[in-house]
């Protein structure tokens, strides 16, 4: 069993009255070698901010590869994964979330996509690691951009690539994630609802995000309510971020999710969070508003990112650049 550091589960967060393995069918489809993909993506977007995709293109072996070496990492010894932390920003962590006080039944790795990270205290042997990483990065970010271009499309907005060419930047400010919940077996006994890692947005224009076999993602609908999402460790999960949503004007909604944590079983998840340049301006695409009032007011990727230091994993991030209350 893998132990969290100085982890004792009275100091974590609980949700009373939960059914995290009540799954929902709720949750948006969309097979991106079909025709109808550009439409089913933005409809998706508009009504969840979420949606599942399939026949995405990333080979099974590449996620296989970089999920191993991942394991083989969380599974070492606490004092040989801390040689790799804390993160500042990146590197190893556990159960501390941020910066102001948010916890949560979680170890992880952050680590920077667009220069070679250095991996030397990553495992005993960091160059497989290197390679598993740089492979499947380079899947899900052509399948980030390929994403992004059919939503220009069935946006109906030119070029294309007015999404996606911020990610393919060479200054691209993207990062990957992987998250580790170990089993609490306090749960399966107690019946209780370990917070993992609490409810937020993601800051950043696109997230790509797959797991194990293993339950515990929820969303939140427009109504409030959460709704569990159903392991598929074959297929990716799409979330909108507060970018996407102030480039969309408010059309597509950045969307709240939480991670709880499973009594039984271990929790692997890898999320590629594709960013845009520190420099870019980020506001309503023009083409977009068609005589609408702008919701937010103009602000860089640097500035955003920044302010969210200062926040609460929580809070409604966007609430400091908005112009009008979003409907």
């Amino acid at each position: 069993m893998v132990l969290l550091p100085k982890a004792t589960t009275e100091q974590y967060s609980y949700i009373k009255n939960c059914m995290p393995t009540t799954f929902s069918s709720q949750i948006p489809l969309v097979d991106l070698s079909k025709p109808d993909a550009k439409n089913l993506i933005v409809k998706a977007c508009e009504e969840f901010g979420f949606f599942k995709v399939i026949n995405h293109g990333v080979p099974m072996d590449a996620i296989s590869q970089l999920e191993s070496e991942a394991l083989k990492f969380f599974s070492m010894p606490l004092i040989e994964k801390e040689k790799a932390g804390p993160p500042n920003p990146f590197g190893y962590g556990s159960k501390s979330i941020g910066h102001n006080g948010d916890v949560g039944w979680v170890e992880y790795l952050l680590l920077t996509t667009n220069q070679e990270p250095n991996l030397s205290l990553y495992g005993k042997n960091p160059e497989k690691f290197r390679c598993a990483l740089k492979s499947y990065t380079s899947c899900v970010k052509k399948m980030a951009c390929d994403i992004l271009e059919l939503m220009a499309e069935g946006l109906k907005i030119q070029p294309k690539n007015v999404f996606s060419k911020l990610v393919m930047d060479k200054q691209s400010d993207s990062v990957f994630r992987v998250n580790h919940y170990p089993a609490c077996p306090e749960l399966a006994v107690n019946g209780e609802n370990l917070i993992g890692f609490g409810e937020h947005t993601d800051p950043q224009i696109i997230s790509l995000l797959r797991s194990n076999n293993t339950s515990g993602l929820q969303i939140s609908l427009r109504d409030g309510s959460w709704i569990s999402v159903p392991p598929d460790h074959s297929s990716f999960f799409i979330n909108v971020g507060d970018s996407l949503q102030v480039m969309t004007n408010g059309r597509f909604r950045s969307v709240r999710h939480r991670v709880l944590a499973n009594g039984f079983k271990s929790r692997l998840s890898m999320i590629y969070f594709g960013g845009p340049p520190l420099s870019e301006k980020i506001a309503p695409l023009p083409s977009l508003m068609k005589g609408k009032e702008s919701l937010y007011k103009e602000f860089t990727w640097f500035e955003y990112k920044n302010s969210t230091y200062g926040s609460r994993l929580a809070d409604n991030r966007l609430g400091h650049f908005e112009r009008i209350a979003a409907s």
